[in-house]
C-alpha cells in the first residue's frame, strides 16, 4: 500500500485538470462530485498507508519516482518520503480537506466560479500534499511555492472586488519576502551538506557540534520562511486579510494546509533546530508574542471571521511556543486538533454568513441559536474546544504545549496561560453575539434566516465529533494516557522534552481550567446577561480598545515605514533616473540624429551640375589628401 503513494497527490491534480477544462461544460453537481471524489479516493488511499505503516517494523520508507535533476554533484529525485510525521498529514490533508470540499458543494453553489473554485481548491490539496510528501528541500519548496499560488488564487477568488484582489497580493507578496529566507536556506544547505535529502541532510548535521555557526544561519532562514507560511511576527499580517475569499478557502488556509507549513517544515528539520539553541529561543519569544498580539486583537473584532482569523494567528504562536521550547511532539498535536475545531468554526461562521445573507458583523446578528439549531451546537463545541477545556481536544493540546513552557521559563508560562484566557473570553463573545440576546438585523433579513443545507451542516457534526475526541490521541501518562502520538512521531522526533511532574501538571492543567471558566463568565456577564454589544465604528472608544480595534496600527506601521519610502524611491528612479536620465539620453540620441538628418538631407538638391560639383570637390579632396600623405 505505501508503495501507492504516489497516487495520493496525482488524483486531486486530475481533478483539478478535469473541473478546469470543464468548468464552463459539466453540470455543478458533477464538478462538485469529482472535486470532493478525488480528495476522498485520496483520504482513503491515506488511511490504508496509515495502516500498513503502522504495522511495519520501518517506519521510513522513501519512494523513488523519477531522476528529476542531474547536474554535476546536483542530484535531485522527485521521489516522496512516508514515515509517521508525513502519514498523519496526509489525513489531516485529505480528512478534513474532504469536508470542506463537501461544505463547499452548498456554501458556493450559487456562485458563477462554481467550476474554478473547485479546480482551484483540488490543486491547494495537490500542492500541499508534495509539500508534505517531499523528501527533500527542493520538493518541499516547490509544494511550499505551489500553495503560496492557490492562495493567490482562492483569496482573490472574488477579484472583482478591489479590496479582495488587494488582499490576495499582499498575501502573495509577502509570503515572497518568507519563501527567500527558506530558498537561501536550501542553497546553504546544498552547500554545506552536498546534499538537499532528508535522509543525507540529517544524519551529518547530527555530527555537528550544538550552536555551529552554519546551523544556525540555516535555521534562521529556514525560520524566515515558516515565519511567512504561517503568519508570525512581522509576517503576520497577510493572513487576517485572507478571510477576503471565500469561508471555505478560509477553513482550508487557517486549519488544514497553508499554515500548518511552517510548523511541518520546523518538525521536519527538528534535527537541525537542536543544534540551534539560540534559534528556538527566538522561535519561542516570536511564537509567544504572536500568540499575545493577535489575542489582544481578537478581543474587541466584530467582524466573525476576522475574530477567527486573528484567533489562528494566536494559536499558529503557541504552536512555535512549542516548537521553540523542544516540545515538537506537543506543536504537532496541536496542529492536528487545531485543524478539527478551526474547520469546524471557519465552516460555522459561513454558516451563519450563509443564513444572514453574507453579513458578517457580530452587531447585526444575534439570537440565532433557535433559528440555526445545528450550526450554534457545532460551533458550540468549537468554542469550547479551542477555549481548553477538559474534555475537549483543545484541553490536552493546549496544556501540553504550556506544561512544557513552563518547564523552560515560568514567565513565558505566564504570559501563556493569561493568552489561554484570552482566547476563552474572546471566543465566547463571538458566541454570545452571535447566537444569544435578541436579532440586531432587519426584519426583512431575519423572515429569511434558516438552518444551512445538509451538504454544509454534515461537514460541520463531523468536525465537531472529532474536536471533541481528538484529544484521545496524546492524553498524558499524568491522566492515564500513553501519549500515542508523542511515541509515534519518535522515528522522526528523536529528543522530547521532559515535562513537569504529575503533581506540578495537575496544577497547571487546574490553572488553566479555572483562568478559562472566570474568562467565559466575564464574557457571559458582559455579552449575555448585561446584552453589551459592541460600539458603531465612529463611537468613541478607549485607548487601548481603540488600539486593539484598529490592530495596533501595525497596516499603518508598514505603510509608513516600509511601503511609502519604497513608493518614494519608485517615484524618484521614474521620475528622474528612468524619465529625466535614461530616457534623455536615448531622446537626445534620437533628436541629435533627427536633427543631423535634417541637414544632410538638403545635400539632395537634384541639380545635376550641384553633384558634379560635388563631385570634383571629392576628387579634389582625395588628391590633396594623398599629395599630403607622401
Amino acid at each position: 500500500m505505501i508503495d501507492l503513494v504516489w497516487l495520493v497527490p496525482l488524483i486531486p491534480l486530475l481533478g483539478f485538470v478535469i473541473n478546469g477544462l470543464g468548468r464552463n461544460t459539466l453540470s455543478k453537481n458533477l464538478i462538485g462530485f469529482i472535486g470532493s471524489g478525488v480528495i476522498f479516493i485520496s483520504f482513503a488511499i491515506s488511511v490504508g498507508i496509515f495502516f500498513a505503516l503502522g504495522a511495519d517494523a520501518n517506519k521510513s520508507h522513501e519512494i523513488f519516482l523519477f531522476d528529476w535533476i542531474n547536474a554535476g554533484s546536483l542530484h535531485i529525485p522527485l521521489s516522496f518520503l512516508v514515515d509517521p510525521l508525513s502519514s498523519i498529514m496526509l489525513l489531516i490533508i485529505t480528512g478534513v480537506g474532504f469536508l470542506i470540499h463537501v461544505y463547499s458543494i452548498g456554501y458556493m453553489h450559487s456562485d458563477e466560479g462554481f467550476g474554478k473554485f473547485f479546480s482551484y481548491l483540488n490543486l491547494f490539496i495537490f500542492f500541499m500534499l508534495l509539500l508534505v510528501l517531499g523528501s527533500n528541500y527542493i520538493v518541499m519548496f516547490i509544494g511550499w511555492e505551489g500553495v503560496g499560488l492557490c492562495s493567490y488564487l482562492l483569496i482573490g477568488f472574488w477579484f472583482t472586488n478591489s479590496s479582495y484582489a488587494s488582499a490576495a497580493k499582499k498575501a502573495f507578496v509577502m509570503n515572497r519576502i518568507g519563501d527567500l529566507g527558506f530558498l537561501l536556506a536550501v542553497f546553504l544547505i546544498f552547500t554545506t551538506f552536498g546534499s538537499v535529502e532528508f535522509s543525507k541532510v540529517f544524519p551529518q548535521a547530527a555530527n555537528l557540534m550544538p550552536g555551529h555557526s552554519t546551523v544556525v544561519l540555516i535555521t534562521l532562514l529556514l525560520f524566515i520562511g515558516a515565519c511567512g507560511k504561517s503568519a508570525q511576527i512581522p509576517l503576520f499580517t497577510w493572513l487576517p486579510d485572507a478571510m477576503a475569499g471565500p469561508t471555505p478557502v478560509s477553513a482550508l488556509i487557517h486549519a488544514a494546509t497553508m499554515v500548518t507549513a511552517g510548523i511541518y517544515m520546523i518538525a521536519r528539520s527538528n534535527v537541525l533546530f537542536d543544534l540551534a539553541p539560540v534559534i528556538q529561543h527566538l522561535i519561542a519569544i516570536i511564537g509567544l508574542a504572536t500568540a499575545v498580539l493577535g489575542a489582544l486583537i481578537a478581543i474587541t473584532q466584530t467582524d466573525i471571521k476576522k475574530v477567527l482569523a486573528y484567533s489562528t494567528v494566536s494559536q499558529l504562536g503557541y504552536m512555535f511556543l512549542g516548537l521553540g521550547v523542544g516540545a515538537y511532539d506537543g506543536a504537532f498535536f496541536h496542529v492536528i486538533t487545531h485543524a478539527f475545531f478551526k474547520a469546524l468554526l471557519f465552516l460555522c461562521a459561513g454558516s451563519v454568513i450563509h443564513a444572514m445573507h453574507h453579513e458578517q458583523d457580530m452587531r447585526h446578528m444575534g439570537g440565532l441559536r433557535k433559528k440555526l439549531p445545528v450550526t450554534f451546537i457545532t460551533m458550540l463545541i468549537g468554542t469550547i474546544a479551542i477555549a481548553g477545556l477538559p474534555p475537549f481536544s483543545g484541553f490536552f493540546s493546549k496544556d501540553e504545549i504550556l506544561a512544557h513552557a513552563y518547564q523552560y521559563n515560568k514567565v513565558v508560562w505566564a504570559i501563556g496561560v493569561f493568552t489561554a484566557f484570552l482566547t476563552a473570553f474572546y471566543m465566547f463573545r463571538m458566541l454570545y453575539l452571535t447566537f444569544y440576546g435578541k436579532y440586531r438585523g432587519t426584519h426583512h433579513a431575519e423572515e429569511h434566516i434558516h438552518e444551512s443545507p445538509s451538504t454544509m451542516t454534515l461537514p460541520l457534526i463531523v468536525l465537531a465529533v472529532l474536536s471533541v475526541f481528538g484529544g484521545v490521541l496524546n492524553i498524558p501518562e499524568s491522566l492515564g494516557g500513553h501519549q500515542w502520538l508523542a511515541h509515534w512521531l519518535t522515528p522522526v522526533i528523536a529528543h522530547h522534552a521532559e515535562g513537569p511532574d504529575h503533581a506540578t501538571e495537575y496544577m497547571l492543567m487546574g490553572v488553566s481550567v479555572i483562568g478559562v471558566l472566570i474568562s467565559i463568565a466575564i464574557a457571559y456577564n458582559k455579552y449575555n446577561k448585561q446584552g453589551h454589544v459592541p460600539v458603531p465604528d465612529e463611537t468613541k472608544r478607549s485607548a487601548f480598545a481603540n488600539l486593539s480595534y484598529h490592530k495596533f496600527y501595525i497596516d499603518e506601521l508598514y505603510d509608513l515605514i516600509i511601503r511609502r519610502p519604497l513608493d518614494a524611491f519608485s517615484t524618484f528612479f521614474y521620475k528622474i533616473v528612468d524619465r529625466k536620465i535614461i530616457d534623455g539620453i536615448v531622446n537626445g540620441l534620437g533628436w541629435g540624429t533627427s536633427e543631423t538628418s535634417k541637414g544632410l538631407r538638403l545635400l539632395q538638391t537634384g541639380n545635376v551640375g550641384f553633384y558634379i560639383f560635388m563631385m570634383v570637390a571629392g576628387i579634389i579632396s582625395l588628391l590633396l589628401y594623398t599629395y599630403l600623405s607622401i
